[in-house]
């Protein structure tokens, strides 16, 4: 029997890519709702409660509304929106964090996906103070180059249009030092003090990645860029979704410039340490709307159904 799987929210990006990843599966029967009833609350409920899994890729506000919605015990949900993210009772949806995060995936009935410069940034820290290689306290800032896609269908909608000369320069906003994704940043790393983060949109459709600089001195005495290299590899080993590159990666050193488009289409991140003798760089890239949205959720469904993580992706 094919798994009920209903999409609140599909007119999005996110829950629009949803949709295509799993419109060639036989294994599920995608639960549609009819356009004039998107915003009746009775079916949207009837619909939710049905579905073994549920995605709500929605506003938070109406994400917090959708949870409500769920009585059935069957149901679960998993949150594309920040709403849940650092919330008691819900898993974290990023199932390369730590040891024992999968077996949380496959039984939790609440699941909030990642955010995409969370998701980047989060795979190259928390391995790091796992490890003691970075002292909880380190004082980090992080800045996230992305395509305009993250900004959802009205800033697709404006980049498009092509009427805006400013758009053709990067943008870095978030300038309030408060954007939406630190909180679960700092909840899913470890860390003590929130990064000073520096988001940036660019003129182009998707591509993530996130830089993280760091002071060799200012990390546990005597540690190494590839000693920092060496941990995330043994962290990451066997995962199929996250690649750590060689030291210094040799292919983006020879040209001298860092391709953020390299995993689009893809459910994979990739993970560099460039390094000298008194400073790092850790970068990670990913699909904004893949590893950093949509492909992400449909990962958190395939185990927590306790199918192949990977169908579909």
């Amino acid at each position: 029997m094919a798994h009920r799987v209903f999409v609140d929210g599909s007119e999005g990006t996110t829950g629009l890519r949803i949709h295509e990843v799993l419109a060639g599966r036989a294994d599920v029967e995608v639960l549609q709702i009819e356009p004039e009833r998107r915003k009746d609350p009775a079916e949207r409920a009837r619909l939710l409660n049905a579905a073994d899994v549920a995605f709500l890729c929605l506003p938070d506000v109406a994400a917090r509304e959708a949870a409500f919605m769920v009585t059935s015990t069957k149901t679960c949900l998993i949150d594309a929106s920040t709403a849940h993210r650092t919330q008691a009772g819900w898993a974290y949806g990023l199932p390369e964090l730590a040891a024992g995060q999968r077996a949380a995936l496959r039984q939790a009935k609440r699941i909030a996906n990642p955010g995409c410069h969370a998701t980047a940034f989060i795979l190259l820290l928390r391995p790091l103070v796992d490890a003691g290689l970075v002292p909880a306290e380190t004082p980090l800032s992080a800045t996230s180059i992305t395509g305009y896609s993250g900004g959802g269908k009205s800033m697709i909608a404006q980049y498009q249009a092509g009427a805006d000369p400013r758009l053709k320069a990067p943008r870095p906003y978030g300038l309030t030092l408060a954007h939406k994704h630190l909180p679960e940043m700092l909840a899913h790393t470890g860390l003590a003090a929130k990064p000073v983060f520096t988001p940036v949109v660019a003129d182009f459709y998707k591509g993530l990645a996130v830089t993280v600089p760091l002071q060799l001195s200012q990390l546990r005495p005597g540690t190494t860029a590839a000693q920092l290299q060496q941990a995330l590899a043994a962290h990451y080993a066997g995962e199929r979704f996250v690649k750590v590159m060689p030291l210094g990666d040799p292919d983006t050193m020879e040209t001298g410039f860092f391709d953020i488009t390299a995993c689009n289409d893809s459910n994979r991140a990739e993970l560099f340490v460039f390094g000298s003798d008194t400073q790092a760089l850790l970068v990670c890239r990913l699909d904004n709307l893949g590893k950093g949205a949509s492909g992400a959720a449909v990962q958190c469904m395939n185990l927590h159904l306790g199918l192949d993580e990977g169908l579909g992706l």
